[in-house]
């Protein structure tokens, strides 16, 4: 490692917005501890400046293991995490857990672990990919929803923690983007397709809408070119948006009444 050199971590750095920032940020100077429970897949793009790590966020021992000869971590970025596609009514006790153990308490272990690094240090940035649906609702989506909806709740709670300690965290609030989170990122509950299910129509519009629109989203870069301007900014806004879908929303959930904003979701997805 270069005298100097900011040496950032990010988790779920296989595919999508985490491979790509990887990329970008190691393009740019950066040391990048590319963490994956796949790290293999990163070995293509493996070079002086990324170096992959196998990291199971699920579990703290594991976590610190894999970190225990990490001295230095100048920026976290939170970005593992998947959606989970299933009705309330239908879920299953696992299907619950499994998606806050990935989105919520996955990136508060991680963060858990690295804080006493960046205390030490007496500085550190925080950005936790988050996602419009963390201010939102859709059917459907409502544990992916709720899990981000958490990951706002402590991101804002982290910044008073922190702020004596020099400690900027942020949060990034990415639309739909064209990555493998449709094709490899979502679980759907097994009886979510069924033709007997009384929300089967709900489904059957809904869930080709977002697939489509995911597939149709905005590139990764965008969220990579966004996560160099909050490190390079002291003043960079708490969280932001990126993406056509998130730049649209997120401002009519502000301007709107509750009843008005379903209103107009409903009309926008046909509900």
């Amino acid at each position: 490692m270069k005298e100097n050199q900011r040496v950032v971590l990010i988790t779920g750095a296989s595919s999508g917005i985490g491979r790509a920032t990887a990329l970008y940020l190691s393009k740019r100077g950066f040391l990048v501890y590319a963490g994956s429970r796949t790290p293999q897949k990163l070995f293509d793009i493996q070079n002086k400046n990324i170096i992959p790590i196998k990291l199971d966020i699920t579990n703290s021992d594991k976590i610190k293991e894999s970190l225990s000869n990490i001295k230095k971590i100048d920026i976290l970025i939170n970005n593992a995490g998947y959606g989970l596609v299933s009705t309330l009514e239908d879920v299953t006790e696992e299907e619950m857990y499994n998606q806050f153990n990935i989105n919520l308490f996955g990136l508060i272990r991680v963060t858990k672990a690295i804080l006493p690094i960046m205390r030490e240090q007496r500085s550190g940035i925080i950005i936790n990919i988050s996602s419009f649906l963390g201010k939102i609702g859709l059917p459907l989506l409502t544990f992916y929803n709720a899990s981000k909806y958490a990951v706002e709740g402590v991101t804002d709670s982290l910044r008073y923690e922190l702020r004596d300690f020099n400690i900027r965290v942020h949060s990034i609030m990415p639309g739909f983007f064209d990555t493998n989170f449709a094709r490899d990122n979502i679980k759907i509950n097994k009886k979510l397709f069924d033709s007997n299910s009384p929300y089967h129509h709900i489904v059957s519009n809904l869930v080709p809408q977002i697939v489509e629109q995911i597939n149709h989203g905005n590139s990764s870069y965008e969220v990579s070119e966004l996560i160099l301007e909050i490190i390079e900014n002291d003043n960079f806004l708490a969280r932001q948006t990126v993406g056509d879908k998130a730049k649209k929303f997120i401002p009519m959930r502000r301007e709107l009444c509750d009843e008005d904003f379903e209103r107009r979701v409903r009309d926008y997805y046909n509900l």
